[in-house]
């Protein structure tokens, strides 16, 4: 498949993978990430897409799956066991925990790639949509979803 095809033919659908996704995981950031995992796969199997019959429907099917395998894989860590039954004041553990944790995050934002952290950054700290830190960096629209993904991804291993 050429990239003009694919293009024409898969990037359109976005907005209607992303209402998919939120409605099933609930979430900005996952349905985000979801849809944007979607792409990512179907531009490694761009050569098997010609096949592909109706890509609207490919597509819907993709990203109901891999939503309903996050909502599985959710429901097998159970919070209930961990979580006390009161909500208590933080003592000085608790405090020097929060503290080192958002250290680590900060060291893994230090970390990543200038070109990920700025489009952290700008979704993040500004918070401007990826039509807005396209045009901001000159990026294609699908890159900056791709590199805040990414951002996200690398974030949560060293965290």
């Amino acid at each position: 498949m050429t990239e003009s095809r694919f293009h024409k033919d898969y990037l359109p659908l976005a907005q209607t993978l992303y209402r998919i996704a939120f409605y099933i995981l609930e979430s900005e950031a996952e349905a985000e990430d979801a849809v944007q995992e979607v792409y990512a796969k179907l531009w490694e199997a761009r050569d098997s897409l010609d096949s592909v019959d109706s890509p609207k429907a490919y597509c819907i099917r993709m990203v109901k799956n891999l939503c309903l395998d996050r909502v599985r894989r959710a429901q097998f860590i159970s919070y209930q066991d961990v979580l006390p039954d009161k909500m208590c004041t933080p003592g000085p553990d608790d405090t020097i925990d929060a503290k080192t944790r958002l250290n680590k995050v900060l060291e893994a934002v230090k970390a990543l790639p200038e070109r990920h952290r700025n489009v952290l950054v700008l979704r993040i700290v500004e918070g401007l949509s990826y039509e807005e830190i396209a045009d901001r960096t000159g990026m294609n629209y699908l890159t900056c979803r791709v590199l805040l993904s990414q951002a996200r991804t690398k974030i949560r291993s060293k965290v």
